[in-house]
């Protein structure tokens, strides 16, 4: 496993936490610090930018992944509905495509917001250690 995937597992669970985006990023961003060397830091932070910053699907589901998910949950629900209610078979086909999809499609969101927990967290490692030496700088 490469340590971009795994600080993406770490930003995963995160993401599980009842908490602030602002808190996720704080723990995670000490997480990192500790585990990852500073000279990695760059090239985990550009691979992650390259892989989220795709296209336009990528940007709609980073930001609305739940609406973009609901009407294929709605698609299962009415094909089940339809399946029961009118003893059609194949609308249980409708129920099986829709709820896969909304799976797909949750997954994918989940693994996008995880990468931007990630850069996130990379962006206030980097933040932070250009104003630490900043005034060290100065004094020299």
């Amino acid at each position: 496993m490469s340590q971009t995937e795994r600080l993406v597992m770490l930003a995963e669970d995160q993401l599980v936490e009842y908490s602030t985006d602002a808190r996720k990023v704080e723990k995670l961003r000490q997480k990192i610090a500790l585990s990852v060397p500073p000279k990695q830091l760059k090239a985990i932070k550009e691979e992650l930018e390259a892989e989220v910053s795709g296209n336009f699907f990528n940007e709609i589901l980073l930001s609305q992944r739940q609406a973009v998910a609901l009407p294929f949950w709605g698609i299962a629900g009415l094909g089940l509905l339809f399946g029961i209610s009118f003893t059609q078979p194949v609308d249980f086909l409708a129920t099986g495509i829709g709820g896969a999809l909304a799976i797909i499609i949750q997954k994918r969101g989940w693994k996008l917001q995880a990468k931007d927990l990630v850069i996130q967290a990379l962006t206030q490692i980097e933040e932070r250690t250009q104003a630490a030496k900043a005034p060290k700088e100065d004094a020299a």
